[in-house]
């Protein structure tokens, strides 16, 4: 599922307010991270995730790969802080 600009737009307004719910740390991405961001994706839809990495590429291989492990969109990346979506199951 590819997102719109305009859902995109409307997913970062939304997203504005929030607080980081997943922080990735020293230890990276790990099974543990993955089921925490899924539960979070299912509780929520829509979450803002911190990393804790001073280089760029780093941060966004992280967060991409986060998100293709939780079956999310990544939405945007400001900084260190992503904003991942996943419509919830039925």
């Amino acid at each position: 599922m590819s997102l719109t600009s305009k859902q995109i737009k409307e997913f970062k307004a939304k997203a504005h307010h929030l607080k980081p719910v997943i922080r990735v740390g020293q230890k990276g991405i790990t099974e543990n991270l993955i089921a925490e961001t899924g539960n979070a994706l299912e509780t929520h839809e829509l979450i803002k995730v911190h990393i804790a990495d001073d280089d760029r590429n780093s941060r966004h291989l992280a967060a991409s790969a986060l998100a293709e492990s939780a079956h999310a969109e990544l939405v945007a990346e400001i900084g260190k802080t992503c904003i991942l979506y996943r419509k919830k199951s039925d």
